[in-house]
Order: structure tokens, then sequence, then C-alpha cells
């Protein structure tokens, strides 16, 4: 399985993020240039009276998933510390590393031109943290002059986003993603879909299966919510160190790949 490393640089949190900065992955597809007046599409992304859809019927095509390490079944998977990843063919497994501070801090799966980038964050025993994600990650989006559509996915509430951004004639393209968020037993866990599987069905159900397949490690200390739950690099176990980054930053810079192997 071929394996590169990622740098994400880290933004400070009264920063207004940057269109050239919302990338999750370097396999982002970026839509055609598109010049059109998008407020129409944004005022409805971010009206209050656009109700939340209710969660579909689970699919045929999904596990029971993701799981709680307590919970999941017994299948052979490749293990991130806080995550583990069942093993699937023609998968490209890609961490992210924060160039600073040398932690893992994410995971992307690579299928055939498509991506899906995972990571957990801890979260109360009380609440959620989806509902409060989605919610900034919208508002993030229209201020950026994007568009941020609220629609019920096969996990519940899903947003899918179209970033605006500069291409290199110039011009304006628009960047599309799919945002997934799972609220677990005092653990969140969010995934971002990019690439070819967003207009392709039959590549979209393969990631959400895949999704349903994952297993959170949350682990029994004590952690501030939207903490990122430690990673390690397949085969490793150095010690797991949490990483402090404050709230949650959906349109944080996406990985910079830096080829190994």
């Amino acid at each position: 399985m071929k394996m590169g490393l990622f740098s994400r640089r880290r933004k400070s949190k009264d920063a207004d993020p940057q269109p050239e900065d919302a990338r999750t992955t370097e396999d982002a597809a970026v839509d055609d240039v598109d010049d059109r007046d998008h407020s129409d599409d944004t005022d409805a992304a971010t009206s209050d009276s656009a109700a939340e859809d209710a969660p579909t019927e689970r699919p045929e095509h999904l596990e029971d998933g993701p799981f709680d390490v307590a919970d999941a079944p017994g299948e052979s998977r490749i293990d991130l510390g806080g995550l583990q990843v069942p093993t699937v063919d023609g998968m490209e497994l890609r961490m992210e590393v924060d160039q600073r501070s040398k932690a893992v801090t994410g995971a992307n799966l690579v299928i055939q031109g498509s991506s899906l980038q995972v990571q957990a964050f801890a979260a109360p025993k009380s609440r959620g943290l989806w509902e409060e994600v989605r919610s900034s990650l919208r508002g993030s989006v229209v201020k950026q002059g994007g568009t941020a559509e609220v629609r019920p996915g096969p996990f519940g509430t899903e947003l899918v986003t179209r970033l605006p951004v500069k291409r290199p004639d110039g011009r304006t393209g628009y960047r599309p993603a799919r945002f997934i968020g799972v609220d677990g037993p005092r653990w969140f866990l969010r995934a971002i879909l990019t690439g070819k599987a967003l207009s392709d069905p039959e590549q979209a159900q393969r990631f959400e299966t895949l999704i349903s397949r994952l297993v959170v490690v949350r682990g029994g200390e004590a952690m501030a919510p939207q903490e990122l739950i430690p990673l390690h690099l397949p085969g490793e176990r150095p010690g797991l160190q949490q990483i402090r980054s404050g709230p949650l930053d959906p349109l944080a810079r996406g990985p910079e790949i830096t080829q190994i192997g």
C-alpha cells in the first residue's frame, strides 16, 4: 500500500480562511469556470428557515458503523491509533502529518481518483458535535462566496459545498466537497469526500461502505471537546500525545503531499 506524508498549516481562529486554503485533499476537483452570480444559492443555503433534512433509511450497502471500538466486529483493519481502517483492494492510504509537531493529524483514503479525508475528535457525553460543526462550516463557506447545501444522507444530515478558488488563468472555479459527520459515544467522526465520487453514485457508495466499516478508538483519557483523537502511522505506536489545537476549523488548509515509498 502506498503512503504519503502531508503537512497542514494552522490558522488563527480569528482569521478568515481564504478560498485557496480550503482544500481538503490534493485530489480535490475544481469545477469548470463559473462566473455566474451565486447570491441566490447563498441565500438559500444560509436561510434560517431552511430546515435540516431528516436522516434517510439506512441503505443496504452500509454496515452498522462507524463503530466504537467496544462494539466493532472482527475484521482485518489497519491500526492508526484513534482510527482503524478496513483493508480495501485498490485503496491508497495517505497520512497527514503536522510539519511543526510531527504529529499525525488525519488519514486520506484514496480510491480511483477520489479521496475521503477522515478525522476523529473527542465529544461531550451529553451532546454531539456535528450540528455545531456543520453550522460553522456552512457560514464559513458562504462568507467566502461559496454555496452550502444541507441534505439528507445515509448517515444523517450532510453538507455539500462549492467553494470559489482562483484558477491559474485568474478566473474563478468552484471546488466541490461532501461533508459527512457521525456523532458517536464521546467522539465525533468527520469525513470529507472529494473527486469523481461526488458525481458517480457507484463510487460514492463504495466510500459510504468504507465509512460504515471504520472504527473509532476514543480511549479513556480526559479530552476536551473537539480535541483531535491521536493517530499514528501504520505499524508504529508512539506515545499518544494529545493535539490541542482549539475548536475544529473545517476549512483549514488540506494536506500537501510529500510522496514517500
